[in-house]
């Protein structure tokens, strides 16, 4: 009898905890080792905190492939990832210059194959640029792409690691457009790739196109005129199983859909890296500008 009594009360206790610390809801959103993917995570965490009951961890992971490997393992929820990019060095297929097929592509087959959902993308597109010094691009006659392989020999470059090794990168472009520098390229830091670009320590970077520092140091975008980028349209993507679990994240995050474009996202970019501004604040102010949350 009193063995039963024990175990009542242990059970209600047990029931009691469960009820007060277990239940908390919560979501962890990842991002990349860049300043707009930090941006973007701190968005998509002040938008869901300030519109449900839902607390929002956010982790700082690094490439591509850790983010995806750590949302389809379940260590994260959800983070940002850009359609191009998921197409090339996630699926492994060739690049496609039509949005909307692109985006298709991804969605359809990151559902089937590993239970990921893409929401609307968020407006702006990311994609790389080769990137120069407006004056010796001037000085160089050089405006596009195709105009580098006339001076492969001179040219010294600094890019990414993953831009080096990814086949919607150097690899890549150098086969799409026939002709490789003569130089290696350094693989750099994106924030030390700007500074040494400016700083006239490499000629040329693979820049990316919503980065506020290409004006702010007087830099030009080289157009790509045998199309070889794909598109890199931005847009959270979560897990199905968490979805599934907080039905109204799905309602919350499309709040951000077509909401940034390139030019908004250029000058949030702008306000961290160069103005030296909290990517919380800038994502907040940005939020509250829009009317998209109060506080």
């Amino acid at each position: 009898m009193i063995r039963g009594k024990v175990f009542a009360v242990t059970l209600i206790a047990l029931l009691g905890v469960a009820a007060c610390g277990g239940g908390e809801k919560e979501v962890v959103i990842g991002s990349k080792e860049f300043t707009e993917q930090v941006i973007l995570r701190e968005m998509m965490a002040a938008l869901i905190e300030g519109n449900s009951d839902i607390k929002a961890e956010q982790k700082f992971l690094g490439g591509t492939l850790i983010c995806f490997n750590s949302l389809k393992n379940g260590e994260i929820d959800l983070y940002t990832e850009y359609t191009g990019t998921a197409l090339t060095a996630i699926l492994k297929q060739e690049p496609m210059t039509d949005p909307q097929k692109v985006y298709d592509a991804v969605k359809d087959t990151f559902k089937q194959q590993y239970g990921l959902i893409w929401l609307e993308p968020l407006g702006f597109n990311n994609t790389y640029t080769l990137t120069m010094r407006r004056d010796q691009a001037q000085e160089l006659g050089v405006q596009k792409i195709s105009d580098l392989g006339s001076h492969k020999d001179k040219l010294t470059s600094g890019f990414t690691h993953e831009f080096l090794e990814r086949p919607d990168g150097y690899p890549g472009l150098v086969e799409h457009y026939g002709w490789s520098l003569e130089k290696e390229p350094k693989g750099m830091d994106p924030g030390l790739m700007y500074k040494a670009i400016a700083e006239g320590d490499v000629d040329l970077i693979c820049g990316f196109a919503t980065d506020g520092r290409i004006p702010a140091f007087d830099l030009v975008m080289l157009e790509d005129d045998k199309q070889f980028f794909p598109p890199y349209y931005a847009a959270p993507v979560v897990r199905s199983h968490t979805l599934e679990k907080y039905p109204e994240l799905e309602d919350i995050l499309s709040k951000l859909a077509g909401k940034i474009d390139n030019k908004t996202m250029a000058q949030l970019n702008y306000e961290v890296d160069e103005k030296g501004r909290q990517a919380a604040e800038v994502a907040r102010e940005f939020l509250q500008k829009g009317g998209l949350m109060t506080e």
